[in-house]
């Protein structure tokens, strides 16, 4: 398939085909400060950006990336520091039959063609590799994934450390790491596309593609926050769009029942998110302005529940407001009470409370009243959310000792784990259609059974109500505030989410 059809294809037309390789070199794409053929001899590449998706179509030809030397169509920017590169990558169809062709992420010291480089790649036939030269002109080496045909592709550098973290869509990442000293602190990092023939191009599409900065060790939380995506992922294709961005802490989007707008708060306050015109303004709480990321709208939508922070009433304590804002109505006397759902009718608001140094369900009247503690074993309870139809409440616990997704009758009868325990599995939220659940998992590597602490590799899953296993559906840089409250949209087919980095919106 010739690059300009490709082009029709997805909606652009490329001029970089009609300009020298100079000009080409010093043309942005997209994120990206330049593209150029690494390497001389082998026909010329191009590349283009299509902002819907995030999405980058690059042809490229080159004998090899391998040896001593590379050839092969490179789309770079400089970056100082750490880093997180990702993208869904994949041959374009109808190209290409060289087993070895390759495509993926590459980070180079430089772009003469035997520059120190570690790339995360998958090939023509399947193979997935971590593959670097830790010295000019030093002979390439590699490490095999047990993943093969991969099109989930990250690259991340913590240091001198380079981890390849490689997936099939819907399954969890495999890793393999390397350290490479020799690349320096600022690198070039880039897509790559290589055809493993000097005299054909092959074409990739890469699509979501984000460069996260991600927190340094020493970052104090949460005194110290990293900037925000708001994104909007379909449930069924794993696609994202990113529609807002601020270089603050934005959490937990919450979906109004018109489809129209998100709810999240940020720094104490609750704001309303127009997803037409992508403008935020805040939502009046009155003298409630100590908001966390635990608010909730009624399934009516007429109403929104609020955890916001009282320290002379022992930390968070839940409000309800009208959902266009306005004079806030306390429910609990005491703290810590974090809410999460309400019932169907309305009636009852489901929240987490510490009481007696221990954390539980507890089921409350929307207006205030008395308590009702609906799960007693030893451990943190947490996230309580009612099914649709009322008959249901889902919750995630760690009295296993990991944190898992359970389920229970509304009146706290019933308990049943509903994940398996392969992860620190957080706050299930139920689809309004009721089909199915979506949860955010931690890894055990990087979390305790009983913290969701900010800035982690967290997956996104989806599991049937029904039953049956759950799959991933977004690898994210996040986890606190990502989806702590109902983020479905009303037609179940989106989820709202926010994904962080110190150089939001990339």
């Amino acid at each position: 398939m010739k690059t300009k059809n490709l082009a029709r294809k997805f909606g652009f037309f490329s001029l970089f085909a009609l300009l020298g390789p100079a000009a080409r070199a010093q043309q942005p794409v997209g994120i990206f400060m330049g593209s150029q053929d690494i390497g001389a001899g082998a026909k010329a590449g191009s590349a283009a950006y299509v902002p819907a998706g995030r999405k980058y179509i690059v042809s490229g030809a080159g004998r090899n990336v391998w040896a001593d030397r590379d050839e092969f169509r490179y789309v770079y920017k400089k970056i100082t520091g750490d880093f997180i590169l990702y993208a869904r990558a994949g041959f374009a169809e109808g190209t290409g039959a060289e087993p070895h062709r390759k495509i993926g992420w590459m980070v180079r010291q430089g772009l003469a063609e035997n520059s120190p480089q570690v790339s995360a790649v998958t090939h023509g036939d399947g193979l997935t590799a971590l593959q670097f030269r830790k010295a000019s002109g030093a002979l390439t080496e590699e490490i095999r994934s047990k993943i093969a045909r991969a099109d989930v592709v990250q690259l991340e550098r913590k240091g001198n450390t380079y981890t390849m973290r490689v997936a099939r869509f819907g399954q969890p990442f495999a890793t393999e790491q390397v350290t490479a000293p020799g690349l320096g602190n600022e690198v070039y990092v880039g897509l790559m596309v290589c055809s493993h023939r000097a005299d054909a191009v092959e074409t990739a599409v890469f699509r979501d593609v984000q460069i996260t900065v991600p927190a340094p060790d020493e970052t104090a939380q949460p005194q110290q926050y990293l900037g925000s995506n708001v994104e909007l992922l379909d449930v069924a294709t794993g696609d994202r769009e990113v529609v807002f961005t601020s270089p603050k802490s934005l959490q937990a989007p919450n979906w109004r029942r018109n489809g129209k707008s998100l709810i999240y708060n940020s720094e104490g306050l609750i704001y309303d998110l127009d997803l037409a015109s992508r403008q935020a303004n805040v939502l009046p709480t009155g003298a409630v302005r100590n908001n966390n990321n635990d608010h909730v709208l009624s399934f009516d939508g007429t109403a929104l529940g609020l955890s916001s922070t009282v320290e002379q009433l022992g930390g968070s304590v839940v409000y309800t407001v009208p959902s266009g804002g306005g004079a806030p109505t306390q429910v609990t006397p005491t703290g810590p009470s974090y809410l999460h759902g309400w019932s169907p009718d309305s009636k009852y608001l489901v929240f987490t409370g510490q009481r007696n140094k221990e954390f539980d369900i507890y089921r409350v009247p929307a207006a205030g009243g008395k308590e009702v503690r609906l799960t007693t074993a030893p451990g943190l309870d947490d996230g309580p959310e009612y099914t649709p139809d009322g008959r249901y409440i889902y919750f995630n616990s760690n009295r296993t000792g990991t944190m898992q997704i359970w389920r229970m009758h509304a009146d706290g009868s019933h308990q049943e784990a509903v994940t398996n325990g392969q992860f620190h599995d957080w706050f299930p939220h139920v689809s309004p259609d009721g089909k199915w659940l979506v949860f955010v998992s931690f890894l055990k590597e990087e979390v305790a059974a009983g913290d969701h602490p900010f800035y982690k590799h967290v997956y996104l899953r989806r599991l049937p109500i029904a039953g049956g296993e759950p799959e991933v559906i977004a690898y994210v840089y996040g986890g606190q505030g990502s989806i702590n409250t109902p983020s479905w949209s009303p037609d179940s087919k989106k989820i709202a989410f926010v994904s962080n980095s110190a150089a939001a919106g990339q």
